[in-house]
């Protein structure tokens, strides 16, 4: 984290509430906002709140929703249907792609028979192939950690279970997981200035050279697995405590002539051949590494049976509440609904897709007529690299040249259109307040819009950007796209991207307080006399 002590340059307080009940403010008056219809908001998120109800269908019973999986058909159908019930505009799904395969789980289990019998704590990779039925045999630990080393193992591999990892280091926990933001956190964003970036998080992948010679070197292991034919490779997990963190499997290739954008994605139509693949729980791998070390011969028991669907598209679902004042002009919220499968996709992002959903909901069980039209947005394919927002905006709004971050900017006439987009992706945790993006303009604006939350705990307003999520897209071209500073809770350390992120995780008094911002601050966007300025580019 870069430190960004430097001298205050935003004001922490609001500018001052005007009620407003029929008309927003001419342009260069007092930031205006309907008091009235945000004092409605808060009670009806507060007193009715429908979000955990909306989170529970989602994750207990449409459940992990890997994009173009037969979950997330099932979210898609229960959301449709419930934005219907509603009383949201049309209500669609809109596709794009090709995407590739779909993927889902049929059964799977893994038990080590020798030399001491137990169940093998672990979760099969996204996307990873079946093994043929039943399979019984040796597990080796493959612990070359040279190119010239590769050799001893050549011919030794076929039908065996690999282990590809070294020993996990595990200590204990001295410090809780779920933590919120500190004050002085929150100021050291108040004054960051702006262009520094605001790392979302997650682990860190190392940059060195020596790093990435021994990044090339576990891939050149994992192709030797393939070509060998394994029965399965089985890699440590970076958690602890039996929570498992499972992602896509891997697919063999050269790295030497084989650029990032070109590789081909394990969820392609016609991928290379890879083998079946399971991450396994810390403590177990270890266990396993040192039983082989002490030179017990290791057997294992696996049946994991998958199975792949075909789809010509991946598809965003899409629902509004129509402006009152006939203008084509458009506020849009939004979240990703896709998630992995090691859980249910509660914090990532059940949770984004839920307050969405529910600020939706409190809009129209108001009868507010907002003068823009509010555009709700459930995206796919975020966690394969935000594809299904790209998609959108590039269809809608405009893309750059070539697709290049430097290239030249290209908008449509939608674009003339836009006003704002707000997304929700940090997990479950409560709004602490917004990143600006860089965007100026807006502080003002929106510290004016966070001044009947500060009891709620929100309202800072930070010049940084933040990255890896569904804003992105919009950002890129220059339209003015935000997400939410949140309290992090234990996402990082507990549920993001594992077998944990699960209903019980979500924070109930959190979602309710992140819904009603949202419903909010797309209230005010829609009823302000201007669109929101744009950041200057």
């Amino acid at each position: 984290m870069k430190p960004w002590f430097l001298l205050c340059t935003l004001s922490l307080h609001g500018a001052p509430l005007v009620a407003q009940n029929a008309h927003p403010a001419a342009p260069g008056q007092t930031e205006m906002i309907d008091t009235v219809a945000i004092r409605r908001i808060i009670e009806e998120g507060s007193n009715r709140s429908q979000v955990m109800e909306t989170l529970s269908w989602l994750t207990d019973v449409c459940g992990a929703r890997l994009t173009a999986s037969p979950g997330h058909k099932h979210a898609l159908e229960w959301v449709e249907s419930r934005l219907q019930e509603y009383g949201m505009a049309d209500v669609h799904r809109e596709g794009w792609g090709p995407f590739g395969r779909g993927w889902y789980l049929k059964r799977y289990a893994a038990n080590v028979t020798d030399p001491t019998p137990f169940p093998l704590l672990s979760f099969p990779k996204a996307w990873s192939p079946s093994t043929d039925g039943t399979v019984r045999s040796e597990v080796i630990h493959f612990d070359a950690t040279s190119d010239s080393a590769l050799a001893f193992y050549r011919g030794k591999l076929k039908g065996k279970f690999v282990l590809l990892g070294d020993l996990q280091s595990l200590k204990a926990h001295f410090e809780p997981d779920a933590t919120r933001l500190s004050d002085s956190l929150l100021l050291s964003l108040t004054n960051a200035e702006a262009g520094l970036p605001r790392r979302r998080g997650g682990p860190r992948l190392e940059s060195s050279a020596e790093a990435r010679r021994l990044r090339i070197l576990e891939e050149r292991k994992f192709a030797l697995c393939v070509e060998e034919d394994v029965a399965a490779v089985l890699t440590p997990n970076r958690g602890d405590d039996g929570t498992i963190f499972v992602q896509g499997a891997t697919l063999p290739f050269r790295p030497e002539d084989t650029s990032l954008v070109l590789r081909p994605r394990i969820y392609d139509r016609n991928p290379p051949a890879t083998v079946p693949q399971v991450a396994v729980a810390a403590e177990q791998y270890n266990r396993l590494v040192r039983l082989l070390a002490k030179g017990e011969k290791v057997y294992l028991e696996m049946n994991l049976e998958t199975a792949f669907t075909r789809e010509d598209s991946a598809y965003n679902l899409i629902a509004e509440i129509p402006g009152s004042d006939g203008t084509d002009e458009v506020v849009m919220i939004g979240a990703h609904l896709d998630s992995w499968h090691g859980g249910t996709g509660a914090t990532d992002n059940g949770t984004g897709a839920a307050s969405g959903i529910e600020a939706m909901r409190i809009l129209t069980a108001l009868h507010l007529h907002p003068h823009r039209t509010i555009r709700l947005a459930l995206w796919s394919g975020e966690e394969q690299g935000l594809l299904g927002s790209r998609s959108y905006v590039r269809a809608h709004f405009g893309g750059r040249e070539g697709d290049l971050p430097g290239g030249e900017i290209h908008l449509k006439r939608e674009a003339e259109k836009f006003c704002a987009y707000f997304n929700n992706d940090n997990g479950t945790g409560r709004v602490r307040g917004i990143y600006l993006q860089g965007n100026e303009s807006v502080g003002p604006i929106f510290r004016a819009w966070f001044s009947p939350f500060r009891s709620m705990g929100a309202g800072t307003v930070s010049l940084l950007s933040t990255g890896s999520t569904d804003h992105v897209p919009f950002d890129a071209i220059g339209l003015p796209a935000f997400q939410w500073i949140q309290d992090p809770i234990e996402y990082f350390p507990r549920t993001w991207h594992s077998t944990m992120d699960v209903y019980e995780r979500a924070q109930e008094e959190d979602l309710k307080q992140a819904s009603i911002l949202m419903a909010a601050f797309a209230y005010n966007a829609a009823m302000r006399a201007e669109k929101l300025p744009r950041r200057t580019q």
